[in-house]
C-alpha cells in the first residue's frame, strides 16, 4: 500500500462525479485527506446540483480539463490506444484487472490503483497531470487544490515534466487528420 494511499484514494473521491454517495462520504474524507480541506469544505457548501453542474463544465465539456491522462499526451490520435493497453499491463502486473466503465486512463480510477500500488502510473503521467493542475487553476475552480496535492506527492516537480508540460500547454495535444484530407478520383486532374 502506498504511503499516500489514503490522499489518492480521497482524491479519487473528489474528482468524480459527484453524486449523493460522494456526499456521504464528505465527513470521512474531510477527516482522512486535510490536504483535501479546501475543495471539501466547498464541497459540502455547495448545493448538490451546483456542484454536479461545475462537474460537468469543468471535465464534460473542455478537452483542456480532461480527465484522461493518455489525452495530454497522445491526443486523439492512434497512440493513444498504445497508450491505454499500457495502462492496463501495469494494472495486470500489480495483480489487478481493469474492470471499470470508465477508460483505464481516468484519473480517479488511476488514483484509486496508485493507492494499492502506489504511484507509477502518476509517475510515467506527471506531464499530463501538470497540465491538468496548470489548467484547473487557470480556470479558477475549486478542483485545482485536489491535483496540487497528487502532484505534491511525486518527485519533483523537476525542470524536464514542468517544461514538457509547458511545451505541451503551449502547442496542445497531438491531432491526427489521417482521412480527412479531400481525394481526387483516379484519373482526374
Amino acid at each position: 500500500m502506498s504511503e499516500n494511499a489514503v490522499l489518492y484514494q480521497a482524491a479519487a473521491h473528489c474528482l468524480s462525479y459527484p453524486d449523493e454517495g460522494f456526499r456521504c462520504l464528505l465527513p470521512q474524507l474531510t477527516s482522512a485527506a486535510p490536504e483535501l480541506g479546501g475543495f471539501l469544505a466547498h464541497a459540502a457548501a455547495a448545493d448538490p446540483s451546483d456542484l454536479a453542474a461545475h462537474y460537468v463544465q469543468v471535465f464534460d465539456f473542455k478537452n483542456r480539463h480532461s480527465l484522461y491522462l493518455s489525452w495530454w499526451r497522445d491526443g486523439d490520435t492512434r497512440r493513444r490506444g498504445m497508450a491505454l493497453v499500457r495502462f492496463k499491463e501495469v494494472y495486470r502486473e500489480h495483480g489487478m484487472e481493469f474492470t471499470g466503465e470508465e477508460l483505464p486512463d481516468f484519473l480517479p480510477a488511476v488514483l484509486e490503483f496508485s493507492a494499492h500500488a502506489g504511484p507509477v502510473l502518476l509517475e510515467e503521467n506527471r506531464p499530463g497531470l501538470e497540465l491538468l493542475r496548470l489548467a484547473l487553476t487557470d480556470f479558477g475552480t475549486p478542483y485545482a487544490p485536489i491535483l496540487e496535492a497528487v502532484c505534491a506527492t511525486l518527485p519533483g516537480p523537476s525542470p524536464k515534466d514542468r517544461a514538457a508540460a509547458q511545451a505541451l500547454a503551449r502547442s496542445g495535444p497531438p491531432r491526427e487528420d489521417v482521412g480527412l484530407e479531400p481525394f481526387a478520383l483516379i484519373g482526374e486532374h
